[in-house]
């Protein structure tokens, strides 16, 4: 997951998100915890001031003039509890003390932790004052239950986890579509490159986002470059083949017909146009072309129309009209010329032309000859490898410039016995 863009800025988001709504829960939580707490404390001051309102002296005897009324302080052992002591001695407490006694450090104070007679926890306010015409210490002490603190600060903390989970859920969806809208620039980029390698396209559109802009240029300039580097290569190898040829044409003019050296310029010629068609292979081809197949097989057809003439070999073709094969056209033609060639010298009066397209593009060239053993196959498509010096059947060099310049794209030629007797050169490749 970790090797994957997408993977990687959710896994981001998530951990970021993650973080956030935690450290947001518990900042929340303490201030609201803060606020439930204060609420109590407030609640108890405010007894304890109503109390100190009602201090009384009678003959040095400290009292209360009136008692809070609320209804709490009258539940028994409810928690909600006060009381009244003058030095030593307890003046009043609330109904709900029963007859126990309240107990804590001296002084002021408050949110003091203590228990009740039962054990249940205490939240404890503590005031300490002076009246007049008393010399004793007067101390009012006022107590919350801490269920009651914990029960309020549970209904409000469970909302709120429940309303940061749906949060984070939202933002935890809204993360994961915008990394697909961000992402999706990428994947469409990644369809035109296949378009432009499947020769559907010469060159990358520009994307809609800035950012992939200048890899889209940087990817059309290398486009262009390999086609500028591969037709500069391909004019290098014509000029080596012209000044190559020439010199031997020259030569096997001066010699005469019948000379010995003839056959040996004849085979010096067959062994350059081999190399030259090698080199020229092994430059590649141009991305984003697409060759319409039947315009190939009509050209080459009309240069072989004389010697099908003289053989009165006629040609019956079966291909789609929108076929096409994604590279150059010269590679098409170098292999349909080459196995055209061949079924005309071999054929004797049918030759048969089949395309069929699909996630293979199968191109299928019979006639109706001599054909070939299951045995001279694997010679016929060896390099160099010539058959017709050894015997009435062979294929000269055309046939492994074939199955080098189908390797080349990725597919292969096979050769099978042909339904009109001859031979099958059946070439697969990829669509």
């Amino acid at each position: 997951m970790m090797q994957s863009i997408r993977g990687r800025l959710l896994a981001l988001a998530a951990v970021w998100l993650g973080v956030a709504l935690l450290g947001a829960f518990l900042l929340i939580s303490s201030l609201l915890n803060d606020f439930v707490t204060d609420r109590f404390d407030a609640e108890a001051a405010a007894i304890a001031d109503s109390l100190i309102g009602e201090l009384e002296v009678e003959d040095g005897r400290v009292g209360l003039d009136d008692t809070p009324v609320d209804a709490r302080f009258w539940l028994p052992l409810s928690g909600w509890y006060w009381q009244v002591e003058a030095g030593d001695a307890l003046v009043e407490r609330s109904d709900s003390l029963l007859d126990g006694r309240l107990s804590g450090p001296a002084g002021d104070f408050t949110g003091g932790a203590g228990r009740d007679a039962d054990g249940a926890g205490l939240r404890i306010l503590r005031r300490q004052v002076t009246v007049p015409d008393s010399d004793a210490p007067i101390a009012i002490t006022v107590t919350a239950p801490m269920a009651q603190i914990r029960d309020s600060l549970r209904h409000i903390i469970r909302p709120l986890a429940a309303a940061l989970a749906v949060l984070g859920l939202g933002l935890a969806a809204a993360s994961l579509i915008q990394v697909t809208a961000g992402l999706k620039s990428l994947a469409r980029l990644r369809v035109d490159l296949a378009r432009v390698r499947a020769g559907d396209a010469p060159r990358l559109a520009m994307p809609d986002v800035t950012e992939l802009r200048p890899l889209a240029s940087e990817i059309n300039a290398a486009l262009d470059q390999n086609a500028a580097l591969l037709s500069r290569s391909r004019q290098h190898l014509g000029n080596l083949a012209h000044s190559l040829k020439t010199p031997l044409a020259a030569l096997s003019n001066d010699l005469p017909a019948d000379h010995a050296g003839q056959a040996l310029i004849a085979r010096m010629d067959r062994l350059i146009g081999w190399h030259l068609r090698r080199a020229r292979q092994q430059g590649g081809r141009v991305l984003g072309q697409q060759t319409p197949i039947v315009p190939v097989i009509e050209d080459i057809l009309l240069v072989l129309r004389w010697p099908m003439l003289d053989k009165g070999i006629t040609a019956h073709i079966d291909c789609p009209p929108d076929a096409a094969f994604p590279a150059e056209r010269q590679d098409l033609e170098e292999m349909i010329g080459n196995l055209c060639e061949n079924a005309v010298k071999w054929g004797r009066s049918r030759m048969r032309i089949s395309v069929v397209t699909g996630a293979t593009l199968r191109l299928t060239i019979e006639d109706d000859g001599p054909g070939l053993a299951p045995d001279q196959a694997p010679k016929a498509l060896a390099r160099g490898g010539r058959l017709d010096e050894q015997g009435p059947s062979g294929a000269g060099l055309g046939l492994a410039i074939v199955a080098d310049l189908a390797a080349l794209h990725g597919g292969e030629l096979r050769l099978e016995r042909s339904e009109l007797g001859g031979l099958a050169a059946i070439v697969d490749l990829p669509a």
